[in-house]
């Protein structure tokens, strides 16, 4: 490696050049907040450019410690702004599983430590990149044990971006799984990523490891994540990672629930027991010779909506939801065939 990045990593490193972004983890049953996960972004200009660099560097040149430090220090300085009333969530760490045998990692979260920044081991989780390698696994086991009987929580991270995940998972009964996002894109559209994420929820229903979703971009992933069980959810939909800690947009949770309640009302033996009130939802109308190019642009507009009631002289003739009418404008010539048709032409 170049003397620019070797300088580059000193400058990190002596000069605090790390900033953290907290991105939210939410109940995908109630859209309650479980807690944040701590990113790191660098704020110097260099050879040196992003997170994943950085500990690669600091790896080869036996520095990896100190940028681990660095990293955790920062990520609790920044929560701790946030902590009136304290903060009572759960704070994702991810930690290199090589060093946190080392004694140096275990003086870094000591009761006394963490309690400068009002938190307690039940508010850390450390995150396990599946990726990162393991030198020594009895060791790292070993470690594991002891961070448990301390109440720190375990998460896998990135399960199902590596080969060794099942036996990782096997071996530690982590208290989370984070699902790697490839695994979320597009879980909507294919069947094997739905049937391997139906079997991973199958399988925290007899280990009581609660399963947490990275990654969900779009309202039909959620629903998908929603309609499997998954407990938990991250992404871009959510939230974009912040330098606050936000609130989530109430729009997403009330569609969080109304999707939870269609989900659990539409059992077929609490069918006789429902009213029409309990799988109904408010929502917007719009007349049936509406074009089909304005209730596109509508939903582009309202990214959140689930659909549109299609009303004509206040009787309802038909719904219209934007999964429907993205799949119908999709094809080579959709948008180009549908765009000035009336919405009846392509309504529910």
């Amino acid at each position: 490696m170049s003397q620019k990045i070797i300088d580059n990593l000193t400058n990190i490193i002596d000069n605090e050049q790390v900033k953290t972004v907290f991105q939210p983890i939410i109940s995908l049953r109630d859209g309650r907040v479980l807690g944040h996960e701590a990113l790191s972004r660098i704020t110097c200009e260099g050879e040196i450019d992003n997170p994943s660099l950085l500990f690669e560097v600091a790896t080869h040149y036996n520095r990896l410690w100190e940028v681990e430090m660095l990293c955790r220090k920062t990520a609790f300085d920044a929560a701790y702004r946030f902590m009136i009333p304290p903060y009572s969530k759960k704070l994702f760490l991810n930690v290199n599983p090589n060093i946190m045998h080392d004694d140096a990692f275990s003086k870094g979260f000591t009761k006394s430590f963490l309690k400068q920044f009002n938190l307690t081991s039940n508010n850390v989780i450390f995150e396990i990149t599946e990726r990162d390698m393991i030198t020594d696994f009895d060791s790292f086991q070993s470690t594991m044990t002891h961070y448990k009987n301390q109440n720190f929580k375990i998460a896998i991270d990135d399960a199902g971006a590596g080969y060794s995940g099942l036996n990782l998972i096997s071996e530690i009964n982590p208290h989370y799984i984070k699902l790697d996002k490839q695994l979320i894109r597009g879980i909507d559209q294919d069947n094997i990523k739905y049937a391997i994420v139906k079997g991973m929820v199958e399988v925290t229903k007899i280990t009581n490891i609660a399963l947490i979703a990275e990654g969900i971009e779009t309202n039909v992933e959620l629903e998908a994540l929603i309609d499997l069980g998954v407990h938990y959810g991250q992404g871009y939909l959510i939230q974009r990672p912040a330098e606050a800690i936000l609130d989530v947009a109430d729009t997403l949770i009330n569609r969080i629930i109304t999707l939870n309640q269609k989900k659990h009302v539409l059992n077929p033996s609490a069918l006789p027991h429902m009213q029409i009130e309990h799988i109904s939802s408010l929502t917007d109308t719009v007349s049936p010779y509406e074009k089909v190019a304005v209730i596109q642009a509508f939903f582009a507009a309202h990214p959140n909506h689930v659909g549109l009631s299609v009303i004509e002289g206040n009787v309802p003739v038909g719904i219209v939801t934007p999964e429907k009418l993205g799949v119908k404008l999709s094809s080579m010539y959709g948008y180009t065939l549908y765009q000035n048709k009336p919405i009846s032409e392509v309504m529910d």
